[in-house]
């Protein structure tokens, strides 16, 4: 997915439509991404515990895409926005120069 490194877009701060440049930044992503002390988790942990021999895994999940995010600052005010673009995509954002 490519996007341009200056746009023309909505500011809220200086509550009109001015030139941003983009920055692109990487979502940060969970250090574990389901919960360690829910109460699946408990229960799987307790059935593991000792000589139980096998139990049935966990579901495994349906990946998703990735959320590009990018921050935009306004070249008048200079502050800066971050917004979404293109949703859950498997596509990497890359700015045009």
């Amino acid at each position: 997915m490519k996007i341009q490194k200056e746009i023309r877009t909505y500011c809220p701060y200086c509550n009109k439509h001015t030139v941003h440049t983009i920055k692109h930044i990487v979502s940060p992503k969970p250090a574990n991404p389901t919960r360690g002390l829910s109460m699946s988790n408990r229960r799987h942990e307790r059935k593991i515990k000792g000589y139980v021999g096998k139990v049935k895994a966990k579901t495994p999940k349906k990946k998703l895409g990735t959320r590009q995010k990018v921050t935009m600052e306004c070249k008048d005010c200079h502050k800066s926005i971050e917004r979404v673009i293109g949703g859950r995509t498997k596509k990497k954002l890359e700015i045009k120069r």
